[in-house]
C-alpha cells in the first residue's frame, strides 16, 4: 500500500515513527533468537532468524503462525511501550504507530487516530508481488489475514492514498499533521 514510504513521509516531517517491522527485523537478531529457534528448530543462520525459512515453517499453518506471534507480539510490544514512554517524556503531541494489523489485532485503542495507507488493489498486488520472494499464495494468505481496505477506510480518521503517487500522499501526510494540530 506504501505504508512505508509514507510513514517516511511523517519521520521528515520530524514526526518520530514506530516501525514494527522494523522491530521484528532487529528482535530476529537479537531478543528473539532464542526463542524462535526452540518453537521452530532450523530458522536460525549465522545469528539470525532467516525469514524465509521462518516464513516456510509458518506459512499456512495457523497454529505455528500463534505460537510466533505469542513470542513475537510481546517484544514488539514492550519496545513499542519504550518508544510512546520516551515521546510522551519529550512532551511530543504526534507520534505514528507503522503497525500492520493494527485494526485486525484490536490495536486500535492503543491509538487517539488512525491513518489508513491504502491504494488501489491492482497497484496494492503490483506492488506486493514485485518484492523478492513474493507470490500469488503468499500475497493470497496475507490478504485473508487483512481487514477488507474498504472497511479500514471506514474505520480511519484519516487515509493516504498512496494509489494517486507519492506527491498526492504528502500532501495527504501535510493534511493530517495540520488537522491533527488544530485539534490539539
Amino acid at each position: 500500500m506504501g505504508k512505508s514510504a509514507t510513514a517516511a513521509m511523517f519521520r521528515a516531517r520530524g514526526v518520530p515513527v514506530h516501525d514494527a517491522d522494523a522491530v521484528v527485523r532487529r528482535i530476529y537478531r537479537g531478543r528473539a533468537i532464542a526463542a524462535v529457534e526452540a518453537a521452530f528448530p532450523g530458522v536460525t543462520v549465522d545469528g539470525a532468524i532467516d525469514r524465509r525459512r521462518l516464513s516456510a515453517r509458518v506459512f499456512g499453518d495457523a497454529s505455528a503462525l500463534a505460537r510466533l506471534e505469542a513470542i513475537v507480539h510481546p517484544l514488539v510490544g514492550e519496545i513499542e511501550a519504550s518508544f510512546v514512554a520516551k515521546c510522551r517524556a519529550e512532551a511530543r503531541r504526534t507520534i505514528v504507530l507503522d503497525v500492520p494489523l493494527l485494526l485486525e489485532t484490536g490495536g486500535a485503542d492503543r491509538v487517539q487516530a488512525i491513518v489508513v495507507v491504502s491504494a488501489d488493489a491492482a497497484i496494492q498486488r503490483d506492488r506486493v508481488l514485485a518484492r523478492p520472494g513474493m507470490d500469488e499464495a503468499k500475497l493470497a494468505a496475507i490478504l485473508a489475514r487483512q481487514m477488507p481496505d474498504a472497511e479500514k477506510r471506514a474505520r480511519a480518521h484519516f487515509v493516504a492514498d498512496t494509489g494517486r503517487g507519492f506527491p498526492a500522499a504528502a500532501r495527504a501526510v501535510d493534511a493530517i499533521l495540520r488537522a491533527l494540530a488544530s485539534a490539539a
